[in-house]
């Protein structure tokens, strides 16, 4: 049940692990996705469609079917304002962003680019959605994120953002999906494109100040004159991604003790050190990919980083490491929801249902409502834009959360804000939160947590998203009494697409993967490792007997 570690686990990546861009590039523009093969097929998940050139899963005809079938879609809603689009780091974002505005601009879509061709961290986009459509109930913008987020230098990805500024709810993407995958099987018929120069050219393209629009305003979500009066010393790294300008220009416009550790973009990632795989995968959370930041933890009062299209953060303290995101999470909601004065005081906070039970404790500590939902940051950014979530986080390091007046500020993942909140929670604690941590777990309890991944066929995949809790045939989970077993999420009676059992110590929860021949398994125990091991065991034991 447990990961085999590749022997170029954080190390750095030899160059027979790095990616061939000419031919990614060649692949991207040269090969044509087959519609009657699955793989090929246009297919968003809960952050977009992703692919490789190289499969045959993000080339060329995926980008122009989709970036048409986004503009059918705001034709058939009457969405008339700007779309504001972004890329980021990976090869592939920028011929994907040259296909899109060949179609946005045939179609004569108001399209709000990167000034100078700056490379634009997803927050940024769902930040200038917010801010235009604050006040507005017609002409509503949207937007277009390039990312395929931490995944391989090889990846792809194409996200939309729906007028809420969050990412796209199931109903959006399903119809974007289909009408994508019909002008494919069409040929590209139905597809409006001009060439990119022309696009380029055109009238209805403008440029937009994302840096400084964003930067400039962090000083309502952020403390910064409580950082700089303290000196903390900081240090980022921005993993080669999209926010690699904007750190400097955070440091300058607001006086902080802050180093960019490296400001290289290589679309080959080359300076990354391997992940738990052997792959390279920008991923802010791993110790194996973060290897660079983690020795130099010693030199700063805190440091960060973000992953490449910057919407997930990771924090390193002298005191501990690389903090395990569930760990900083509730670190950051037990301090944001008693020096944030001004957020309604109804203002709940949004988890998914794999994130760690702490959160549960520190939020009753606090008197607050809990939020639970599947997987999926989009369930997340109604409240945040209306006000009642105060914070929403994913067990993958993404969050979002009110500015300090306690109106929106991003609704979708934003990584820089959390990152530096770290500093903000150091200077006001006089503790960095790897020592905050250790405190809050004193007070409410230690968790042990931990994911492994099981075999399973795709007819169990499937049987498994169906699960419902009466096929469970236990009462019992690790000795103790099975208190609830939940196929939906007890904030918006959402499927949570699995199974998640809760007992008095501890819970498990199986999902199956939507890209590999496998099922997930989370786990967390109050009591011991060995506690831990024992709800691991049993929970494939429970899971498998409920799929025979």
């Amino acid at each position: 049940m447990s990961q085999i570690i590749s022997p170029l686990a954080g190390k750095p990546a030899p160059a027979s692990i790095l990616a061939d861009i000419p031919a990614l590039l060649s692949a991207y523009a040269d090969l044509r996705p087959d519609a009657s093969v699955a793989a090929q097929r246009v297919a968003f998940g809960t952050s977009g469609h992703r692919g490789s050139s190289l499969d045959r899963s993000f080339n060329a005809w995926h980008i122009l079917a989709i970036s048409q079938a986004i503009c059918d879609y705001r034709t058939s809603q009457g969405i008339d304002g700007p779309l504001f689009i972004g890329v980021d780091t990976h090869a592939l974002s920028q011929p994907a962003f040259e296909n899109a505005l060949e179609v946005l601009a045939a179609n004569g879509v108001e399209t709000m680019i990167a000034s100078g061709g700056e490379f634009t961290p997803t927050p940024a986009i769902s930040h200038a959605i917010v801010a235009y459509n604050r006040g507005r109930a017609t002409g509503l913008a949207d937007g277009i994120v390039i990312t395929p987020s931490h995944n391989p230098p090889d990846n792809g990805g194409f996200k939309y953002n729906a007028i809420n500024g969050g990412p796209a709810g199931t109903d959006i993407t399903a119809w974007v999906q289909n009408r994508a995958n019909a002008l494919i099987e069409a040929g590209l018929k139905g597809v409006e494109r001009m060439p990119y120069a022309q696009a380029r050219a055109a009238s209805c393209v403008h440029e937009h100040d994302y840096l400084n629009t964003y930067v400039a305003d962090l000083a309502n979500i952020v403390d910064f004159d409580l950082i700089r009066g303290a000196g903390v010393h900081m240090g980022v790294d921005p993993l080669g991604g999209a926010g690699v300008r904007y750190w400097p220009a955070i440091a300058e416009r607001y006086r902080l003790d802050l180093t960019v550790v490296s400001d290289a973009v290589d679309p080959r990632f080359a300076f990354m050190t391997a992940d738990w795989d052997g792959k390279i995968r920008m991923d802010p959370s791993s110790n194996y990919a973060m290897q660079r930041l983690i020795g130099l933890k010693d030199q700063y009062d805190v440091a960060f980083a973000c992953d490449p299209d910057h919407d997930r953060h990771g924090v390193v303290t002298r005191s501990g490491g690389l903090m395990e995101p569930n760990h900083y999470l509730s670190v950051l909601i037990d301090y944001l929801f008693q020096h944030r004065p001004h957020w309604d005081a109804r203002a709940a906070v949004g988890k998914t249902v794999v994130s760690t039970a702490l959160i549960d404790r520190v939020v009753e500590r606090l008197g607050r409502r809990l939020f639970e939902v599947p997987v999926g940051f989009k369930w997340f950014s109604d409240g945040l834009l209306d006000g009642s979530l105060g914070f929403g986080c994913e067990e993958s390091a993404g969050a979002s959360l009110l500015r300090r007046d306690g109106t929106a500020w991003s609704t979708d993942k934003d990584g820089l804000v959390p990152a530096l909140l770290s500093a903000e929670i150091t200077a006001r604690r006089g503790q960095d939160p790897g020592e905050a941590y250790a405190q809050l777990t004193d007070e409410l309890g230690k968790p042990f947590a931990s994911r492994v991944d099981a075999a399973a066929t795709p007819a169990q995949k499937a049987k498994l998203s169906k699960l419902s809790p009466a096929q469970l045939r236990t009462d019992r989970l690790a000795g103790a009494a099975i208190e609830q077993v939940l196929s939906a999420a007890p904030g918006n009676g959402e499927a949570i697409g699995g199974i998640k059992v809760v007992a008095a110590d501890g819970w498990f929860a199986a999902r199956p993967s939507g890209t590999e021949a496998i099922y997930k398994i989370y786990a967390e125990s109050f009591k011991s490792e060995d506690h831990l091991r024992r709800l691991l065991q049993e929970a494939q034991q429970i899971v498998d007997a409920a799929l025979e």
